[in-house]
């Protein structure tokens, strides 16, 4: 793989000397290289080569609208080959909030507010033939819920497992009554921060973006940086927001997020930061418990 990334960037860089290249991680769609330290190099995981160009093309595109809108920065693509499946960038500063927490984390909340406020009122006309519309119904996310639950019981420690059970055999909230652009994947692994300033400097992987419920960029705020930086947020935050009924599935989203995390991170290999965080979370997010 690597000798097929050193192709790549000789055929869309020439002249450009390739020094290093390392794998960065990897996800459920797609492979990421870091080339030199300084260029970001994506690869779909995509089996179907129609698909495949398609999800490219498309997200070259929608890359191209997100620069005009986003108040943080974001890759802009140098090149990106749809044979290939492939999308480059130049590398974004920071460092992900996944793996290098900031120690104010409250200072995140106003531009996390400002950021999501711009996205989600782009016109939706701008963006609907570059990305789907979600409409994964709340009921289908609480049996997903059940099903990573299953799978992790034995690592929950046993005061979590009540309220967590608590949560799964309750009913979930009322369906969204309206959708918006979101990045609709806002996890921690996905925000760049600069560690010693507690400060944004970038949102990166818009694979997953879609008109979808905006919500549910909010409530993985509640996941990634907990209730008090949410309600902060909240506060800067300049879209539609109903106190009665969104906060419910703010918390709804998080918690069922949460669980998806801990099995992601404890069933895929290199991905134990997930189950580490997620574990290491399930207090705040699903309630203090003895």
């Amino acid at each position: 793989m690597t000798d097929e990334i050193r192709a790549l960037l000789a055929h869309h860089r020439p002249g450009y000397e390739v020094t290093s290249v390392a794998k960065l991680g990897e996800g459920l769609d797609n492979i990421t290289y870091d080339i030199n330290g300084e260029v970001i190099v994506r690869r779909s995981k995509e089996a179907d080569h129609a698909r495949r160009s398609e999800a490219i093309r498309r997200e070259a595109d929608l890359l191209a609208v997100v620069a005009e809108v986003s108040t943080l920065p974001v890759p802009e693509p140098i090149f990106a080959d749809i044979e290939a499946g492939a999308l480059a960038y130049f590398k974004l500063p920071g460092l992900p909030l996944l793996e290098h927490p900031v120690v104010q984390p409250a200072r995140l909340a106003a531009p996390l507010g400002g950021f999501l406020s711009h996205l989600h009122q782009t016109p939706v006309e701008k963006v609907e033939e570059l990305v789907e519309r979600d409409t994964y119904p709340l009921l289908a996310w609480r049996r997903d819920a059940e099903r990573d639950y299953r799978k992790i019981v034995e690592y929950i420690p046993a005061a979590a497992r009540r309220p967590v059970e608590d949560f799964l055999g309750s009913m979930p909230p009322a369906e969204p009554r309206a959708a918006a652009f979101c990045h609709n994947d806002l996890g921690a692994e996905h925000v760049l921060v600069d560690i010693e300033a507690s400060a944004l400097t970038g949102v990166i992987d818009w694979s997953d973006a879609a008109i979808a419920d905006s919500v549910h960029d909010l409530a993985l705020i509640y996941r990634g940086l907990g209730p008090e930086v949410f309600e902060l947020t909240l506060g800067y935050y300049e879209g539609p927001f109903d106190d009665a009924v969104d906060r419910e599935r703010a918390v709804f989203y998080a918690r069922c997020a949460l669980l998806e995390d801990i099995a992601y991170g404890l069933s895929t290999p290199g991905a134990r930061r997930y189950a580490e965080a997620g574990l290491a979370h399930l207090a705040r997010t699903f309630g203090e418990f003895a």
